[in-house]
């Protein structure tokens, strides 16, 4: 809920909604938009104003589905448009790159939200960080894991000190994630797409990492040819967190009479305390959090609760604190610039498979590519 953001136990699971006033225009018509996406905009009240696609019937269903008033033909269209001032796109990440450097190039269009992965390659992410910045445009990445319940009250808990200093974490997944279908074409699959949520909530936790360690083989359900199926990945940070990220995507069998245990547990351990709950997308389920402290919970677990989910809540999150960087002039919470250093650190993961070494993220090069 949109309201959720007032304080549950004294933490705010949700964020509350300061700014709702731009006009949103929303290129995709697919699963992400139609049931992410706009669902959580309904309930935020922000105004979706038009909608194109890369078919207008796609599009047109959709738009009569959420009550859009405004169908264009192409999504090149739509970024001309000028009642539109903010561009929100969930496409194939080969054709994002050219959508983002065609709204650069309007005067109207205040705002970019692109879908992740932001581009093919960290070249091409770095060009067009660099690209938004001399356009005076803020660019901003949907890494909306950072929105979930569970990892907002868990970061509060953490920069509260509940927990002291904090020595392991851990984010452990056996379940089946929705493989779009334009990813059959990409070499790169579960690092690149799975993995990078939680690397990338494994920095807005603890910072950058020095180094990570990837492992991976095929997943024997994916049909399509892929680098990468099952992930473990190992992180080390300069303040001594030691991480690990595990993406079991094919996490058992699935057939008639077979009754799966899909779930994503997470873990923090510190000095003082120790966090732990579940993310709850693959069951449909909310995400939950119980913590015990011996500075703050005399011991015993305290366990916060909240009826919102990821699915679709966090996605009020992403477009809220864009609309809020645009109305105040503050650097938006999800910046194209620290979205980079996300991309770096998979880009590291997959030099770590390649190469069968860990990678320390100095050498992977975020400079500016003249």
């Amino acid at each position: 809920m949109a309201s959720a953001g007032g304080p549950r136990n004294g933490f705010e699971p949700d964020i509350k909604v300061r700014t709702r006033e731009y006009r949103i225009g929303c290129v995709g018509a697919g699963m992400i938009m139609a049931e992410c996406h706009l669902a959580a905009y309904k309930e935020a009240g922000f105004p979706v104003v038009a909608i194109a696609s890369r078919t207008k019937a796609s599009a047109e269903k959709v738009a009569r589905r959420w009550q859009i008033p405004t169908v264009r033909d192409t999504p090149e269209q739509l970024i001309e448009d000028k009642n539109v001032e903010f561009i929100d796109l969930a496409f194939p990440p080969d054709q994002q790159p050219a959508l983002i450097r065609h709204a650069l190039k309007q005067q109207h269009i205040k705002a970019i939200l692109a879908q992740k992965p932001l581009a093919l390659s960290l070249d091409e992410a770095v060009k067009l960080r660099d690209e938004a910045a001399k356009a005076g445009k803020i660019l901003s990445v949907n890494q909306n894991m950072r929105y979930d319940q569970s990892m907002r009250v868990l970061k509060q808990i953490i920069d509260s000190g509940a927990l002291g200093d904090v020595v392991f974490a851990q984010i452990d997944m056996h379940a089946i994630p929705h493989w779009q279908t334009f990813l059959e074409d990409y070499d790169r699959l579960t690092l690149a797409n799975m993995s990078v949520h939680h690397l990338d909530v494994l920095r807005f936790l603890f910072g950058d990492p020095d180094e990570i360690t990837t492992l991976t083989r095929k997943d024997p359900r994916t049909r399509f040819e892929h680098s990468d199926g099952i992930t473990v990945s190992t992180l080390r940070f300069p303040s001594g967190v030691l991480a690990v990220s595990l993406e079991d995507v094919w996490s058992g069998p699935r057939q008639d009479g077979y009754k799966d245990d899909q779930h994503i547990n997470w873990r923090v351990d510190g000095t003082k305390g120790v966090a732990k709950g579940t993310i709850g997308w693959p069951t449909g389920s909310a995400s939950t959090l119980t913590y015990a402290s011996i500075e703050t919970t005399g011991g015993e677990w305290i366990t916060p609760s909240w009826s919102t989910m990821w699915f679709p809540h966090a996605f009020i999150g992403v477009m809220e604190q864009l609309q809020h960087a645009v109305k105040t002039g503050e650097p938006p919470a999800l910046s194209v610039a620290d979205n980079v250093k996300t991309m770096a650190l998979i880009e590291a993961g997959y030099r770590s498979i390649d190469e069968g070494r860990t990678v320390k993220l100095s050498e992977i090069s975020t400079n500016s590519i003249n």
